[in-house]
């Protein structure tokens, strides 16, 4: 849970995408990684699949934030 680490814990990529239904379940994976030391990285997207409404969430480990800040 070290934010200051150079990267995330466990072997976890430095940049996610989150996917899933929106639900209690897909926030508290959002809050997981939040709470690991990633950072949101943009606003979520959402659709909807005729069934439920599919949501995702980018996260990056805040050690990548400036290489993306130049994209």
């Amino acid at each position: 849970m070290n934010a200051n680490a150079s990267s995330p814990p466990d072997n976890l990529p430095t940049y996610r995408v989150l996917t899933g239904p929106d639900d209690a379940k897909f926030c508290m994976r959002v809050s997981e990684a939040v709470a690991l030391g990633y950072k949101l990285y943009g606003p979520p997207s959402v659709t909807y699949n005729n069934e439920k409404v599919i949501v995702a969430q980018a996260v990056i480990w805040p050690s990548i934030e400036a290489s993306i800040s130049k994209i």
